[in-house]
């Protein structure tokens, strides 16, 4: 999206209001919806619905031709993707919960990550992508028609939201502060290999290959051969994270990023499923994943517009170092994360 979105304004602070758009689009979207759907005990309508949205509006890209355009369908995209993620993931658990492959299940969200960046790459076409997004969401709707409706308990308790944040503050925190280090990152990402390393869109794209297939791997070894408790996990995510920046401040090629790419794909299977798990087994799972996945667009709100500052006044580099010091900070904190934290479930 910051290659995108340099194609129709050369403001690198337009650049990061654009980016940071469909992640605040998303915070809303993701905690009413996800909270709504604790509440209608559904799952399958909102991933649907979710489907058909998004093919829609992530197809608008291919029309959006100026900042103001491109900002709208954002927007748009945002809310429509908001409205599925949380209900998938739950899904996702409550299809395998009790079983050991339930980690494998939700890794297929690294492999669709792998399979959409494979696709951009080959595309090689800023516009032309956003037809094959469209096209898989056409897909992953088709597929959904097949599913099994499961049975949820509905959620009706007031001010669920209140008490799973506080319940899970430390969490949440870390979290919080450490994608805003990796939002920030990944905005200038892009830009700093084709910049300064004249990587090309595809080249692009094998890097962050690197990512996803090392989280969808990891992901699935977490099935069965990687036993630490759930929120151990999540503190190794943010802790491995510290070092894929410092790792990406020194490189001095396009091709260099790949291992630290590979090492911010494993600490994400760590934080993601930890994090995830550990909330969604003492809370309302739909409500927490989606407060989990909030959070995350909040920092995709704050990252990219810092992005821009820094990467403005100073270079791409220094976006780095501010991403290594703020996730120092995002692992002091999660080390205050008990393990034995929401030992009962909250209803």
């Amino acid at each position: 999206m910051p290659i995108i979105a340099s194609g129709v304004t050369d403001s690198m602070f337009e650049i990061g209001i654009i980016v940071a758009a469909f992640a605040f689009a998303q915070i809303l979207s993701e905690i009413y919806f996800g909270r709504i759907s604790d509440k209608k005990g559904k799952r399958l309508l909102f991933i649907r619905v979710g489907f058909i949205l998004c093919a829609i509006t992530f197809g608008l890209h291919y029309f959006a031709d100026n900042t103001a355009y491109l900002l709208l369908a954002r927007i748009g995209a945002g809310i429509a993707s908001g409205i599925m993620i949380p209900p998938m993931i739950a899904y996702a658990y409550e299809s395998g919960e009790g079983k050991s492959k339930v980690a494998s299940i939700i890794s297929f969200h690294a492999l669709g990550w792998l399979a959409g960046i494979g696709a951009a790459g080959i595309a090689n076409d800023e516009k032309l992508i956003f037809i094959i997004s469209s096209g898989f969401f056409i897909i992953g709707f088709l597929i959904s028609l097949k599913l099994p409706d499961l049975q949820v308990e509905k959620i009706i308790a007031k001010g669920t939201i209140k008490k799973i944040i506080t319940k899970n503050k430390f969490l949440f925190s870390s979290l919080l502060v450490r994608h805003i280090g990796a939002a920030a990152a990944w905005t200038v990402l892009p830009l700093m290999l084709m910049d300064r390393f004249g990587a090309e869109l595809y080249q692009v794209s094998i890097v962050y290959v690197a990512n996803t297939l090392t989280a969808f791997v990891v992901m699935n070894l977490m099935s069965n051969k990687i036993k630490f408790k759930n929120i151990t996990k999540f503190k190794i995510g943010i802790g491995m994270t510290i070092f894929v920046f410092i790792g990406l401040s020194l490189i001095t090629d396009w091709w260099l990023a790949m291992p630290f790419m590979a090492l911010v794909g494993a600490s994400w299977a760590f934080l993601f499923i930890g994090g995830n798990f550990h909330l969604m087994k003492n809370n309302p799972k739909s409500t927490s994943t989606g407060i989990f996945s909030s959070t995350l667009s909040i920092s995709t709100v704050i990252g990219p517009v810092v992005a821009g500052g820094i990467a403005f006044y100073f270079g791409y580099v220094e976006v780095m170092y501010f991403a290594v010091a703020i996730v120092i900070v995002s692992f002091i904190i999660a080390t205050r994360i008990k393990p034995t934290e929401n030992v009962s479930k909250l209803v």
